[in-house]
């Protein structure tokens, strides 16, 4: 513990020369500055990144049928075959840390021919047999009604949930559009609820709410899908990896449809879990940066501090002397010039750390009313661990700035020192 002497002479000899001390702590504020920054910037792309995932459940693989590519136990190479309901209860029975598989049907498309009917408007839509937890697959927000439940299912009800752009296109402002109904492909079915898709949708953010979900079994029985399932959603659960469940997943399809156990082209597959890794590896690897390029340049600063302290040093040479010749021991030296370069790097430190913090909260205001959901960056932050970090890198900064003066300062000999003009 410093006695309140011993601040006073850290004060005094900071200040005697202010200009030259501000310039000095100037390039560890800079430094500071542009590490928390640079982490804040990479935090608010990683944040834009995931808000266009919208939620969507990320431990999550898409599959579908494609033509086998071997030939196997007698059936030709090139056959095309499709997935049944069966298939679905035969995956979830063979792999356990499986939390969804949700078999799917699709009709139509966004540049296909029109499918959707309501009095004199028409339109073209992509329309999904889905089961109600596709929902917490590709999460979206009910802005009236309700979503497709078990019920609709079990009873192959014909209702329909549209989203926010299907309503706007096919209805008239104000108009009433719960129990109202839409013909699809010629089939009546009636609206229960509206949706609206979150996130950006890989940038289809606009085409994301012109989709139409009905229930699989009614959208079987409509279109005359039977037991054909067009592909399948499938998440699995918290602490399981869809990446390493997915070759069990396949194995299962291959054996229930004949197909050659080492034909890797018959189950096509989109993993998004594992393309969400990547990303996640992308701002690691930016954090990283961040750090390298934050540190060199919070080194520049430090360099210039450990040159000041050399010079405050030499200009102290008489006190030194006298004060080692009135008995102060060498720690005491050292510690003195180590507190004082550890003093300036870290209220620099600090300032520049208030300072980077008065831009983000800046940035964040004039961003708060902004749409960012197309972006790709939103509220860029950093965290109170990164602040600690930054807290301990200029303590460490501090030390090592301090250390060449403070080991120059004890070599200094009292009778020497004494006789320096």
């Amino acid at each position: 513990m410093f006695s309140r002497d011993n601040w006073n002479e850290i004060i005094e000899a900071l200040s005697s020369n202010w200009f030259r001390t501000t310039l000095t702590a100037f390039g560890v504020l800079w430094g500071i500055f542009i590490l928390v920054i640079l982490l804040a910037a990479g935090k608010g792309l990683e944040n834009g990144v995931k808000q266009g995932f919208g939620g969507m459940a990320t431990n999550s693989m898409f599959m579908w049928t494609q033509p086998v590519s071997k030939p196997y136990k007698g059936l030709p190479k090139g056959r095309r075959y499709s997935f049944k309901v069966d298939d679905v209860a035969a995956i979830k029975d063979a792999v356990p840390d499986l939390r969804f598989v949700s078999p799917r049907n699709q009709l139509g498309g966004f540049g296909g021919t029109n499918n959707v009917i309501r009095g004199l408007n028409t339109g073209a839509y992509n329309v999904y047999g889905d089961y109600p937890e596709i929902i917490q697959q590709e999460p979206m927000d009910i802005t009236s009604g309700r979503f497709v439940n078990y019920a609709d299912i079990n009873n192959n009800r014909k209702v329909a949930v549209i989203g926010e752009a299907v309503k706007t296109e096919m209805y008239e402002p104000g108009e009433e559009v719960i129990g109202s109904y839409l013909k699809i492909s010629g089939v009546n079915f009636m609206v229960i609820g509206t949706y609206k898709k979150k996130g950006n949708n890989n940038g289809n953010r606009e085409e994301a709410q012109k989709q139409i979900f009905v229930p699989f079994t009614a959208f079987s029985q409509a279109f005359n899908r039977g037991k054909d399932v067009g592909w399948m959603a499938i998440t699995a659960k918290d602490g399981s990896s869809i990446t390493e469940l997915k070759d069990q997943i396949f194995d299962i399809v291959k054996s229930r449809h004949s197909i050659h156990p080492e034909d890797d082209r018959a189950v096509g597959n989109f993993d998004l879990y594992q393309e969400f890794s990547k990303i996640n590896g992308l701002f690691v690897a930016l954090k990283g940066v961040a750090y390298f390029v934050g540190i060199l340049v919070l080194l520049s600063g430090i360099i210039g501090i450990s040159n000041i302290m050399l010079i405050v040093v030499k200009e102290r040479t008489n006190e030194i002397g006298i004060r080692r010749a009135l008995g102060a021991t060498p720690w005491s030296i050292r510690g003195q010039i180590l507190t004082e370069s550890i003093f300036l790097t870290i209220i620099s430190g600090m300032a520049g750390i208030v300072f980077a913090t008065g831009v983000i909260a800046l940035i964040n205001f004039i961003m708060k009313d902004m749409d960012t959901s197309e972006m790709m960056f939103a509220n860029p932050s950093v965290d109170l661990g990164v602040v600690m970090t930054a807290l301990g890198i200029l303590v460490v900064s501090g030390l090592l700035a301090g250390l060449i003066p403070a080991q120059n300062a004890i070599k200094v000999k009292p009778v020497d020192a004494l006789r320096t003009e």
